[in-house]
């Protein structure tokens, strides 16, 4: 598969040599940074798609429990499901609240060219 694609970077930046919108070109980096749009974006926040997101940050403030984990586990997972499940199959989701941190450890299948990717993010308050 070309991995070579023409996407707006997020975040969004301006690219510096060009003066123009920065690009990503490369497929892999992509998916991650559709991943992260997902996860950190709350509903609402969005004005043509009020539902999209999942809005990961707000559970930094859930109660430190296995309770919490396990919904936002079912949050991530429905949520990457609806916005990205033509781009990637979610094999797994773990969550671990350490403190004043999420750490979050995604694995999932790259549709298009069926390889295996793993993603870990830590969210701070």
């Amino acid at each position: 598969m070309n991995n070579k694609i023409h996407s707006i970077r997020f975040p969004f930046a301006i690219d510096n040599g060009f003066g123009k919108l920065a690009e990503e070109t490369d497929y892999d980096r992509h998916v991650v940074q559709m991943i992260k749009q997902v996860l950190f974006t709350n509903p609402g926040e969005r004005i043509n798609r009020p539902d999209f997101g999942c809005g990961i940050r707000k559970m930094v403030f859930a109660p430190n429990s296995e309770v919490s984990a396990n919904l936002s586990q079912v949050m991530i997972n429905q949520s990457l499901e609806k916005w990205l499940g033509t781009v990637i199959e979610v094999n797994e989701v773990k969550m671990d609240n350490i403190e004043e941190k999420l750490e979050i450890k995604i694995v999932y299948l790259l549709r298009a060219n069926q390889e295996r990717k793993y993603l870990n993010l830590e969210v701070t308050l």
